[in-house]
């Protein structure tokens, strides 16, 4: 799994064999350039989730919920998704959270909507975690783990975790029937997600520990624009070789 928000990345990610792409709610850092995930509306979402479903032609497209989305109602969880299902084309949803919305997951398996549950680290509650920080730590891998088997029990066909003690991991996935997704979380889970501006080098100065850069594109592009740049500030581009032919 990769994140992606435009259909160029969707293509590039789908024909290179990426079997889910997430359109997550962390386009409102990486693309809009909000602080946080936070701000981040249903109509903005929807959105990007066109554009990605546009660009895949094989992968499964996944979208958030965002923010105040899903946490008021069951019923208001399944609108939202729904939305992300018929106007944005995703094929299904991921909604973090406890144990606690646990009927909130019921409820959108049942009006036929598939979901990934979001354990661990999840974004949209980092006030409430005290910040960005690892999750699961003693006493707390227990209720970590009743969180993702509700979640798998109310329906839930997968089970990402984010920011997880690679042991606490590898017990959630043991205990498990359905695949697990991790970030941040070792090598015991069935797949990986990374935000792809991060794996290829694009991301800001705070990298997380887990991410492995498997290219810098930041380098390779400032080079490229700055070359641009002054090839048009000293008349060197536009050559004649590409002018028109008169």
């Amino acid at each position: 799994m990769l994140t992606a928000y435009d259909v160029m990345m969707a293509e590039i990610f789908d024909s290179a064999g990426i079997e889910i792409l997430l359109v997550g709610d962390s386009a409102a850092n990486t693309v809009i350039g909000y602080s946080s995930t936070l701000p981040i509306t249903v109509d903005e979402m929807i959105v990007f989730i066109k554009a990605v479903s546009n660009g895949a032609k094989r992968a499964m497209v996944v979208a958030d919920l965002p923010f105040g989305s899903y946490e008021q109602s069951p019923a208001q969880a399944v609108e939202t998704a729904v939305r992300l299902m018929k106007e944005g084309g995703a094929h299904a949803v991921k909604m973090e959270g406890t144990a606690a919305f646990a009927e909130h997951v019921r409820a959108m398996v049942l009006a036929g909507v598939p979901v990934i549950g979001h354990i661990g680290f999840t974004p949209q509650a980092e006030h409430a975690l005290g910040g960005y920080r690892i999750q699961g730590r003693g006493d707390a891998a227990e209720t970590m783990k009743r969180d993702a088997l509700a979640f798998q029990d109310a329906g839930a066909f997968c089970i990402l975790m984010e920011m997880v003690p690679s042991p606490v991991a590898a017990q959630i996935d043991e205990a498990l029937r359905v695949p697990t997704i991790g970030i941040g979380a070792g090598a015991s889970t069935t797949g990986q997600v990374l935000v792809w501006q991060d794996m290829l080098g694009l991301g800001g100065h705070r990298t997380p520990k887990f991410v492995k850069k498997y290219a810098d594109l930041r380098s390779v592009v400032t080079a490229a624009v700055g070359a641009y740049h002054q090839d048009v500030l000293t008349g060197q581009f536009p050559s004649e070789e590409y002018e028109f032919d008169k």
